[in-house]
């Protein structure tokens, strides 16, 4: 087979990323400048679930200024019986702030897992939306032409000024089956989370709660097809670090 070579995306996606920046220049005295840097592990978690257990990780790193940073974002799970990854994604993105609370977002993502891997492009949005739910909406297009959008959401419940309860939910969509990977077309999968964490300081707090997931549709079909569960509940137990 053939290997796909990501060059001829990747280099226009980011000289179209850099004239962006530099058309931005005439503009810079009205900016805060500051620069700043992130690194956020927002979850790092033991998923127990009917004997095959998972440890699964969402994190991301950014480095930049209020109106344009570079985000490199991670998350995936690992299967601990078959000792392999289920899935396993990276996106490198470029942001520029549009409003008080939202950022237009555009880049590349690339999953080493499941198998075969595939690149997309990104075009997305991410902020806080009224009643200060954090957001990140995502449309996706593959290598192979496919396309797909995610949406993700969660929101902070504080207990106490230490004790926090965060749902979370994520839907996804596709336009088309991607059978080799078990994506199939229409509303692939649903996933709902609760998990309450203890702050000892700001940058460290482990958690506890409950994952849920569902696959739906022509996704959950060749997912029974495959001997595979279409809902899958998760106690978990994890931390959270930033800096």
């Amino acid at each position: 087979m053939r290997s796909f070579d990501p060059t001829p995306f990747v280099l226009p996606l980011f000289g179209a990323l850099a004239l962006t920046v530099l058309a931005g220049g005439a503009r810079a005295e009205m900016m805060d400048d500051h620069l700043f840097t992130l690194v956020a592990l927002d979850r790092l978690e033991y998923r127990a679930r009917n004997g095959n257990d998972l440890l699964a990780w969402e994190g991301q790193g950014k480095i930049g200024t209020d109106y344009h940073k570079l985000a490199l974002k991670s998350e995936g799970e690992y299967e601990r019986r078959a000792d392999r990854f289920e899935k396993a994604e990276v996106r490198l993105l470029y942001q520029r702030l549009i409003s008080d609370f939202f950022d237009v977002q555009a880049g590349v993502r690339y999953d080493f897992e499941p198998d075969p891997s595939r690149v997309y492009g990104v075009v997305g949005l991410a902020g806080l939306a009224p009643q200060w739910f954090e957001t990140d909406a995502n449309l996706f297009v593959s290598d192979r032409g496919d396309v797909s959008a995610r949406l993700e959401a969660e929101y902070d419940v504080l207990i106490t000024q230490r004790l926090v309860l965060q749902p979370s939910a994520e839907l996804n969509l596709g336009l088309s089956n991607d059978r080799p990977t078990g994506m199939g077309s229409g509303v692939r999968n649903v996933e709902f989370g609760l998990r309450l964490r203890y702050e000892i300081v700001r940058e460290f707090a482990p958690y506890i709660g409950v994952h849920w997931e569902r696959k739906l549709g022509r996704t959950a079909d060749i997912a029974s097809e495959e001997g595979e569960d279409d809902s899958v509940v998760s106690l978990v137990a994890g931390v959270r670090v930033f800096f």
